[in-house]
């Protein structure tokens, strides 16, 4: 209990320096005491999604997300238990009390901070690039005129053909786009870095690399209950958020998974080194 003490003394001291009132919600946050006395902290997370979080061997979840919410574990003393959740329900999970938290690889969008309490700042950003054999592609200009591979309905497409002239060959599915690609129907294959990264990661595209910077960012965001988004488990979260950048442990992850650095990451962690007024926001 001397620890669950000492961390709610913290918490509330700087909750209260970034809102008012925060201090005397600390002591009464059920959230934050009901993980404390647990001593298990319930994280959301992707399980099939390499390297943010997918099956290891021996059918435990590793990846960035797992190693994030580690992070967390350890600040507060106590487990992590990864759950499995899909793009489809992992909302309903936070909204159900099936997990204390969500880092589960999910953009930060005006409609879904109206269901869950998005954490800020962003701890990744994903955007449209491009997949291509290794020395094929230099630079976006180099699809001008040339036939790229894209998933029907997606917005991307329009960015490779209006912004840089492709003629994008758009198929069903991504198997499908994928295996065009591989069998030299096009140059490239258009989409969001984030899966074309996971793709790389399994080993099954030697000689096929990801060239290109993303033409523009998507940011990612851990959640919470949106009850408590401004609440002291929120300001934890924020705070833990903003030191995974200062203290450049989202850059460490990038090269433990093998990740292309993102300069995005890179000018966070420089801009948070020296600028603490983001507490302040």
């Amino acid at each position: 209990m001397k620890q669950i003490a000492t961390l709610v003394s913290a918490i509330a001291l700087s909750a209260a320096a970034a809102a008012p009132g925060l201090a005397q919600e600390a002591a009464q946050n059920d959230r934050f005491m009901d993980v404390m006395e647990r001593g298990v902290l319930r994280v959301g997370v992707q399980g099939a999604f390499r390297p943010w979080a997918f099956r290891s061997p021996d059918g435990s979840l590793q990846g960035i997300e797992v190693d994030l919410a580690q992070t967390v574990a350890d600040r507060m003393g106590v487990e992590l238990e990864p759950v499995v959740i899909s793009s489809s329900n992992r909302m309903e999970f936070l909204q159900q009390g099936k997990i204390d938290l969500l880092i589960g690889a999910m953009s930060d969008r005006p409609d879904r901070r109206k269901v869950v309490g998005i954490v800020e700042p962003a701890y990744w950003t994903s955007g449209p690039t491009l997949m291509a054999k290794e020395g094929v592609i230099s630079s976006w200009d180099d699809i001008e005129g040339k036939p790229v591979c894209g998933k029907q309905g997606v917005f991307y497409n329009r960015i490779a053909e209006e912004e840089f002239g492709a003629r994008v060959v758009a198929f069903g599915g991504n198997t499908e786009a994928k295996e065009a690609l591989r069998s030299g129907k096009c140059v490239a294959w258009v989409y969001d870095d984030t899966s074309i990264a996971a793709d790389l990661a399994t080993g099954d595209w030697e000689g096929y690399e990801m060239p290109v910077d993303t033409v523009f960012s998507n940011p990612w965001g851990a959640a919470v209950p949106l009850e408590e988004k401004d609440g002291v488990w929120g300001a934890f979260l924020s705070g833990m958020a903003y030191n995974w950048h200062k203290e450049g442990t989202l850059i460490e992850l990038e090269e433990k998974w093998g990740v292309k650095p993102s300069p995005w990451l890179a000018d966070m962690n420089e801009q948070l080194q020296y600028d603490d007024s983001y507490l302040d926001n």
